[in-house]
């Protein structure tokens, strides 16, 4: 039988029962890349280039900005639908809910209107008592319904 060496016999107590191999390694948590996002005039830039570009200027372009083929058929595919709405960037997350936003806006007219409607009240009620005063406005309830005499 073959002498066994130190360091082999210490590897082996350091080996689970059975012989399962235990992984003591300890890797580092790999931090995920930043997503890249594209401006609507880069894009255009980048398919104005592909597409005056002889053979072979595409795969150079592609290597140089560190693009993928799949990306200059997405921009192709923006770029059909319109320029203004395919290549602006596009709002993300949950989208307003229509009603919920007239709703508000209903909400805002009311409590203008109403606003507007005390100031008219006070203006009228103001026109009353300065009539009043002047002795526009007699206590008899006839003449309050037809014109002054002088204005006939």
């Amino acid at each position: 039988m073959a002498p066994i060496d130190t360091d082999t016999l210490q590897k082996l107590a350091d080996r689970p029962a059975g012989g399962q191999t235990m992984n003591t390694k300890i890797s580092p948590k790999v931090e995920r890349p930043e997503r890249r996002i594209y401006t609507a005039e880069y894009k255009r830039r980048i398919l104005r280039e592909v597409d005056e570009g002889g053979p072979g200027a595409t795969g150079a372009l592609l290597r140089r900005e560190g693009l993928y083929s799949s990306h200059l058929g997405t921009g192709r595919q923006q770029r059909a639908r319109g320029e203004l709405t395919g290549l602006a960037a596009t709002k993300r997350g949950p989208k307003a809910d229509p009603f919920e936003t007239e709703r508000a806006e209903l909400t805002h007219e009311i409590v203008r209107l109403k606003t507007e409607l005390e100031k008219a009240r006070t203006i009228i009620e103001v026109q009353k008592k300065v009539s009043q005063l002047l002795g526009l406005i007699s206590s008899n309830p006839d003449a309050t319904t037809s014109e002054p005499e002088s204005r006939r």
